[in-house]
C-alpha cells in the first residue's frame, strides 16, 4: 500500500471516529455509533500493518490474533457491572503502551534534518512516557478501588498536596536536563519512576464518591497517551484518535463534575479540598418497612411512577424484572417513566445502558433535568439500589460531603420506596435522610427478587 493511499485511509478512518463519537452521543444511534468505530478501526489497522512502513507484518498479526482472542474471552465474560473496572484497566494497558513506544523511541530515535526537530523528538518522548506512567499505576488503584481489591477512602498522606507538586516540579526539571544532556537515560528513568508513584498517589488520595469522575479522566489521560505516542512514531491518525479520546473524555469529566458539586481542577488534582467522612452520630429516627404485595398495590393505585436506578440494580441485575412490571403498569394506563441521575452507577451512562439492554424504551428513560420538576406531580417513586443521588442531605445539610451536588429530589413524590439490602451508606459513606421521611418506606433483600415479586403480585 502507497503512503499516499494510507493516508487517505487515515483521513477516512479518523471521519468515522468522529461519526462514532456523534453517534455514541444519544441512545437511539448508539448503536450505529458502535458500528462506525469498528469500521475506522478496521480500516486503520489495515491501512497500518500493510503501509509503506510496516514491518514484521507476520508477528503483528499474531499478536493482534493472541490480544482479539483474549478481548472477546473477556467481552462474553464481563458483566454489565464490572464493566467500570474493566475500562479502568484497560486505560492502565494503554499507559504502558505509551511508556513502552517512548523507551522504544528513546532507544531507536528517527534521523532528524536539524537540531530543533531532534529537541522536539525529546520532549515529546519525555512527555509521552510521563503521561503515559501516569495513566498505567492511576489506572491500577481506580481498577483496585472499583473492584473492592483497595480501599474506596481516600489516602491522605501528610501534606499529600505538595508532594503532588513537587511531583511536577522535579519532573519538569528533569525534563530541561533530558533536552540538555541530548537524551538522558539516567534522567527518563527517574522521571518515570517519580510518574508511576504520582499516578498511584494522584488516584488512591481520590475517594470512592468521585470514582466515576476518576474513570472519565483517565479515559482522557489514555487519550493524551495515544496522542504522544502518535508523535514519537509520526502516525497523524493515532494523533487525531488521542485527540479526541483526550478532549471528549476531559469535556464528558467536566460535565460529571458539575453534576456532582465538584471542582474539576480538584478532583483531578488528587481530591484537594473536600474530604469524605461518614457521620453516624446523627440521630434520623425511625425507617418504616414494606412489603411487595404492598408495593404492588401500591403501584397499581398510581397514575404516574418514576423509578431512579442505580448501581444496587445492576449488581442485582433487576433491569429485566423492571422491564416486566413497567411494561404491566403501563398496559394498566401508568405513566412509567425513569430519572436517570448524570453520575448513577460507576460509569457515565451505566444506567441507560442496563435498560436498553432489557429494552426499556428509550423515549421514557429522562435525564434528571428532564424529570426533577415531575416529583411533586408522582404517586410513587422506586429507588432501586441507589442512594448518593437521591440524598436530600446535598441541600438541607451544608456540612455534608455531598452538599450542593444536584441530586433527583424524590422526596417531592407522594410515595417513596427504596429498595435497599440493609441500612448501609452508599459508595459516598453518607448516611441518607430519604430514608426516615415519612412518606418513604422500606424494601428490604435483593433488588431481583423484589421486583420479581411485585411483578407477581401485579
Amino acid at each position: 500500500m502507497s503512503a499516499g493511499l494510507t493516508q487517505a485511509a487515515y483521513i477516512v478512518a479518523a471521519l468515522f471516529f468522529i461519526l462514532s463519537l456523534a453517534g455514541l452521543s444519544k441512545q437511539e444511534s448508539a448503536k450505529f455509533g458502535n458500528y462506525y468505530g469498528i469500521a475506522g478501526m478496521a480500516i486503520a489497522l489495515v491501512a497500518t500493518i500493510f503501509g509503506p512502513d510496516s514491518q514484521g507484518v507476520v508477528s503483528i498479526i499474531i499478536a493482534m490474533a493472541i490480544g482479539g482472542t483474549i478481548g472477546i474471552h473477556y467481552a462474553k465474560k464481563v458483566e454489565m457491572t464490572e464493566m467500570p473496572e474493566l475500562v479502568a484497566i484497560l486505560h492502565s494497558f494503554v499507559g504502558l503502551a505509551a511508556v513502552l513506544v517512548g523507551y522504544n523511541s528513546y532507544l531507536n530515535a528517527p534521523e532528524t534534518a536539524t537540531h530543533a526537530e531532534h529537541v522536539i523528538h525529546l520532549v515529546e518522548v519525555f512527555l509521552g512516557v510521563f503521561i503515559g506512567a501516569v495513566t498505567f499505576t492511576g489506572s491500577i488503584v481506580a481498577f483496585g478501588k472499583l473492584r473492592g481489591l483497595v480501599s474506596s477512602s481516600p489516602l491522605n498522606l501528610p501534606h499529600k498536596h505538595k508532594m503532588n507538586l513537587a511531583a511536577v516540579i522535579v519532573s519538569a526539571w528533569l525534563l530541561t536536563r533530558f533536552v540538555e544532556a541530548d537524551g538522558s537515560l539516567f534522567a527518563l528513568f527517574v522521571m518515570t519512576l517519580i510518574a508511576l508513584a504520582f499516578g498511584y498517589h494522584l488516584v488512591a488520595s481520590i475517594g470512592g464518591a468521585d470514582m466515576p469522575v476518576v474513570v472519565s479522566m483517565l479515559n482522557s489521560y489514555s487519550g493524551w497517551a495515544a496522542a504522544a505516542a502518535g508523535f514519537m512514531l509520526a502516525n497523524d491518525l493515532l494523533i487525531v484518535t488521542g485527540a479526541l479520546v483526550g478532549s471528549s473524555g476531559a469535556i464528558l469529566s467536566y460535565i460529571m463534575c458539575k453534576a456532582m458539586n465538584r471542582s474539576f481542577v480538584s478532583v483531578i488534582a488528587g481530591g484537594f479540598g473536600q474530604e469524605v467522612s461518614i457521620s453516624s452520630d446523627i440521630d434520623h429516627g425511625e425507617h418504616r418497612e414494606s412489603t411487595a404485595d404492598e408495593v404492588a398495590e401500591l403501584l397499581k393505585n398510581s397514575k404516574s411512577v418514576i423509578i431512579t436506578p442505580g448501581y444496587g440494580m445492576a449488581v442485582a441485575q433487576a433491569q429485566y424484572p423492571v422491564h416486566e412490571i413497567t411494561e404491566k403498569l403501563r398496559a394498566k394506563g401508568v405513566n412509567v417513566r425513569f430519572g436517570i441521575h448524570p453520575v448513577a452507577g460507576r460509569l457515565p451512562g451505566h444506567m441507560n445502558v442496563l435498560l436498553a439492554e432489557a429494552k426499556v424504551p428509550y423515549d421514557i428513560v429522562l435525564e434528571m433535568d428532564e424529570i426533577n420538576d415531575d416529583f411533586e406531580q408522582t404517586d410513587t417513586v422506586l429507588v432501586i439500589g441507589a442512594n448518593d443521588t437521591v440524598n436530600p442531605a446535598a441541600q438541607e445539610d451544608p456540612t455534608s460531603p455531598i452538599a450542593g451536588m444536584p441530586v433527583l429530589e424524590v422526596w417531592n413524590a407522594k410515595n417513596v420506596i427504596v429498595f435497599k439490602r440493609s441500612m448501609n451508606t452508599g459508595y459516598a459513606g453518607v448516611q441518607n435522610p430519604l430514608f426516615f421521611k415519612e412518606n418513604t418506606q422500606m424494601l428490604f433483600g435483593d433488588a431481583k427478587e423484589s421486583v420479581d415479586a411485585i411483578s407477581k403480585a401485579l
